[in-house]
């Protein structure tokens, strides 16, 4: 699977159409409980159909948190294969939020499994870890390059305990910057194959305006951060790549199939609205 715009030219056509919000399917317990559902593989399975149904035609990008279908076991990762292709086949992008990172083969391994068109878990996009050194993804960004796919790793994280890390001195820069510049510096082609997580919900202190692939913002809704945030909080980025994204904050309005796709339709508008100024 391949194409002369890379995932750049899926990208932009997908919020286009659908508008920039990257709606979670995190299936913790809680919800389960909330929905009126068993905490089983049985629940996750509904669970998921109800969010195909509901974002999968609404939303751009899609994100299942893999850690809470990992839980189920060989009956929960089933349905996670079953939730990616289905919100693909109704036209969504999907970004498997699964926050992989290690060096060599393995990292090769987790790359086919999660971009490697042969899987049952092949997603448009999945998380990554560069802290055992941007280096260390050098075959997901392989892989995502040859398939027109991408690698969102993690730079400035929402969690405080990230902040030591990241904020770190390298070189002259914080260690969250220089994975922006290695990111950018791939990016340099316009194929937009590698993207970084940047979280909403406080000044992130980083220059983005040269990276060149999708900022994916998580943080609307339950943890605090707000639509009419982002343009002071990504001042100076290209917008057209900032991918603010909700869980809760939309999934909170299932398990009602309509109800939750008009919660992501108004999530959506907010953000366009503080974005776009209309």
């Amino acid at each position: 699977m391949t194409d002369a715009g890379g995932f750049a030219g899926r990208y932009r056509e997908a919020v286009a159409a659908r508008g920039r919000l990257c709606a979670g399917i995190d299936p913790h317990p809680e919800l389960l409980e909330q929905w009126g559902l068993p905490v089983s593989a049985e629940g996750l399975a509904r669970f998921g159909d109800v969010c195909v149904g509901a974002l999968g035609p609404t939303a751009a990008v899609i994100k299942p948190q893999v850690a809470f279908f990992e839980a189920f076991g060989s009956a929960g990762m089933a349905v996670l294969e079953r939730v990616i292709a289905g919100c693909r086949d109704a036209g969504a992008l999907v970004l498997a939020d699964a926050k992989r990172g290690d060096i060599g083969s393995t990292m090769a391994a987790y790359t086919r499994a999660w971009l490697g068109d042969e899987s049952p878990l092949c997603a448009d996009a999945v998380t990554a870890s560069p802290y055992l050194g941007f280096g260390s993804l050098s075959p997901a960004v392989a892989q995502a390059a040859e398939t027109s796919r991408a690698v969102i790793v993690l730079a400035r994280t929402s969690n405080p305990e990230g902040a030591g890390l990241q904020l770190a001195q390298a070189g002259g820069a914080t260690v969250g910057q220089t994975i922006v510049d290695d990111a950018a510096e791939i990016n340099a082609d316009g194929r937009a194959t590698v993207g970084v997580v940047v979280g909403a919900t406080r000044a992130h202190g980083l220059d983005l305006g040269a990276l060149g692939g999708v900022i994916l913002a998580p943080g609307l809704g339950a943890q605090g951060a707000q639509a009419a945030d982002l343009p002071d909080l990504f001042r100076g980025a290209d917008q057209g790549w900032l991918l603010p994204a909700s869980s809760r904050g939309v999934l909170r309005a299932g398990p009602d199939v309509a109800a939750l796709r008009a919660a992501c339709e108004a999530t959506r508008d907010d953000i366009e609205t503080a974005l776009t100024g209309v």
